[in-house]
């Protein structure tokens, strides 16, 4: 029988309503060999990182946070209301006993190690209750722990996979459970390394874990199920008018996700191209339909479309000397970039400065700037915003530079990408994309 992958996201589990309906859905796949990638529920990863931060600069409120966590677990098993409720109870305390052991010593480790020690457990515990749940209602499925299967580096926060001794430890868990169970039930974005510490993967790095189970297991298809009618031309959160596109080469979808579009991890893609695996992007409230397929076509003809990229900052480098920006500066520079994984997005350099568009994570651009006072001076603009252009046309560029100062612009074949300062509170009326 061939096997399929699902992936729900945050938003499919983010409720006991979305709960029951990813139950349904698999119901109606019960007949089929599924592993199923689910993420932490709703916005738990951003409240485990309200712990993170609360304990590594001790501002005295982490326990409070993790009450909060508690609460939010504990409700919605409440709210389901299912034979095995005491056991989920159970096992969901003694993830969140691993994160008070944490908290009762004192700082020790980098933020970046703690950080995965404690974010990883969101999704340890929205699976446990999610396997009970789907055995409550007639659902054969058993419970498998990713950090078990996926091998990475000690990079934490950032985990490089060992593709060859994960595909080794997958075959040898997976194939023992799919002679029970026909759905394995798992985690996304975590992983583990050598030392059996949690390891993550990226942020939104579950459709990342979908993709590297799809290839070990020479998986059929991948299926991401979001709250979306599928890949649109552009976020409809932020912009009035998108339509969806039905169908999308691999290398539309790496580049899409290169430039930043969020619909899908940017490292999904390719190890689902190696292999020839088709992705569908779907719409959890819509079973029937299967939304964006992503497979190996020749490439199509594509409306305009837009990736809009927030939090973005310049960061503006010179040397103390003002001397030439020369090779030797780019150098050190780029090793520095590197030492704190500060992602760039574009880069300009001119005969006395070197200017970088990055994403803005406070953390990691700080620790960067720090190690570069004391040869060169910086200055940082924040509060930015990167659009991309894909397939542009004229009457789209032009929309998309109203009412904003344009910072960066930079034309690359059929893209052109623009570093904007606007007013972040008001929605785009977009062209028709």
């Amino acid at each position: 029988m061939a096997l399929k992958v699902f992936k729900f996201g945050g938003a499919s589990v983010q409720d006991a309503t979305n709960i029951k309906n990813v139950c349904s859905i698999l119901k109606n796949h019960s007949n089929e060999q599924l592993v199923v990638v689910i993420s932490a529920m709703g916005k738990m990863t951003n409240a485990l990182e309200e712990v993170v931060n609360a304990y590594y600069y001790e501002n005295g409120n982490a326990y409070e946070k993790l009450e909060n966590v508690r609460k939010f677990h504990y409700d919605i098993i409440s709210a389901l209301s299912f034979e095995e409720a005491d056991l989920a109870y159970s096992e969901v305390n003694d993830h969140l006993v691993e994160i008070e052991w944490i908290l009762e010593e004192p700082v020790q480790d980098s933020y970046d190690y703690v950080y995965d020690q404690i974010v990883s457990i969101g999704e340890l515990m929205s699976t446990k209750i999610i396997a009970h749940y789907l055995r409550s209602k007639n659902v054969n499925a058993l419970w498998l722990d990713a950090r078990d299967c996926i091998w990475t580096d000690d990079t934490y926060r950032e985990g490089r996979v060992d593709w060859e001794m994960t595909k080794t430890r997958l075959k040898s868990k997976i194939d023992p459970i799919l002679n029970d169970s026909n759905v394995i039930v798992t985690q996304g974005f975590i992983a583990s390394d050598s030392a059996n510490n949690n390891v993550t993967l990226g942020r939104e790095g579950s459709d990342y874990t979908a993709a590297i189970f799809s290839y070990c297991l020479d998986a059929e298809s991948m299926h991401i199920w979001k709250d979306v009618p599928g890949i649109l031309t552009a976020d409809p959160q932020c912009f009035d008018y998108t339509t969806k596109i039905e169908r999308l080469s691999y290398q539309e979808a790496i580049e899409m996700t290169y430039f930043g579009a969020k619909v899908i991890h940017p490292k999904t893609i390719k190890p689902l191209q190696n292999k020839n695996i088709p992705l569908y992007v779907r719409p959890f409230n819509d079973e029937s339909s299967l939304g964006t397929c992503i497979s190996d076509v020749d490439e199509l003809s594509y409306p305009p479309i837009i990736v809009l990229e927030q939090n973005q900052a310049i960061i503006n480098i010179s040397t103390k000397d003002f001397s030439f920006i020369a090779e030797h500066h780019l150098s050190e520079i780029f090793d520095t970039l590197n030492r704190h994984r500060v992602k760039v997005n574009m880069m300009r350099n001119a005969a006395i400065s070197f200017s970088l568009c990055v994403i803005h994570d406070s953390h990691k651009v700080n620790a960067f700037l720090e190690a570069l006072k004391q040869d060169y001076v910086t200055d940082v603009i924040t509060g930015l915003e990167l659009i991309t252009i894909r397939h542009f046309n004229q009457s789209t560029i032009v929309e998309m530079k109203r009412d904003k100062i344009i910072l960066f612009e930079e034309l690359l074949h059929n893209t052109i990408r623009l570093v904007v300062k606007i007013n972040t509170t008001l929605k785009r009326k977009s062209v028709d994309i």
